[in-house]
């Protein structure tokens, strides 16, 4: 008989113990529930901030291409700015060729544009001389940047490659060139009662501020200064052997 109290005791202990561990047991599921919920918010919080952070950064460069694209001017300039001294006039370098292509109007970008790509080709005579179109027109090498409008070598192509469409004169690129000039001179060679300035496209003669002349796909231009007798001699290009693929 006395055996019967202390059986129930030592089985209602074996019971609380079972009860305990299946307490501790639920605690550490919800905590383990809590940690995995926890990590599944943090990684949907990164994964929130990386994403909007990866939109962000498209919109910075959707905001680049746009600005890019809202430098380039609808109505383009029609007027060359820079020396007046006369020929040879070398590409301007460095800094001095951003500085360039900004008092042409036009931006320079990290890579050349694909939405226009056309090449035009310049011929300059003076005193019945060629006069050589230099390399690297509206590059500039040091900070790895190239406007739309530029040349590459000295054959006298200018490559017309841009991230929009626009219509580019040859007042833009003589600017780059930093080559003032107008109906009446050419850098320092001014017209007078001897000395002409004409502009050719395509071998036919334009009136006007040559400045104003629109670059088309593969159009070729040429300036032509000098006396009668100079120009004379000057066989005037009415088209140019544009390389395979330009």
């Amino acid at each position: 008989m006395s055996s019967k109290p202390t059986d129930r005791r030592s089985r209602i202990a074996a019971e609380q113990a079972a009860e305990a561990r299946r307490e501790r047991r639920n605690r550490l599921l919800v905590r383990g529930g809590i940690a995995a919920a926890a990590l599944a918010l943090v990684g949907g919080i990164t994964a929130l901030v990386v994403t909007t952070n990866d939109h962000g950064s498209g919109g910075g460069a959707a905001a680049t291409a746009t600005a890019t694209a809202t430098a380039i001017p609808s109505q383009p300039r029609t007027t060359a700015e820079g020396r007046t001294t006369p020929p040879p006039w070398p590409a301007p370098e460095g800094s001095g060729a951003a500085t360039a292509v900004a008092a042409a109007g036009l931006p320079m970008l990290s890579a050349e544009g694909t939405a226009l790509h056309i090449h035009a080709h310049l011929d300059v005579f003076a005193d019945g001389k060629a006069v050589t179109v230099p390399a690297l027109v509206g590059i500039d090498e040091q900070s790895q940047q190239i406007s739309p409008l530029h040349t590459h070598d000295t054959t006298g192509v200018i490559h017309i490659e841009s991230p929009v469409q626009a219509d580019f004169t040859l007042g833009q690129f003589m600017t780059e060139w930093q080559v003032s000039m107008s109906a009446d001179h050419l850098g320092g060679l001014k017209t007078d009662a001897d000395h002409t300035l004409t502009a050719y496209v395509n071998g036919k003669a334009v009136t006007g501020d040559p400045a104003a002349i629109k670059l088309g796909a593969h159009d070729e231009i040429a300036l032509v200064y000098g006396t009668a007798a100079e120009n004379a001699k000057v066989a005037v290009p009415g088209s140019f052997a544009f390389p395979s693929g330009l």
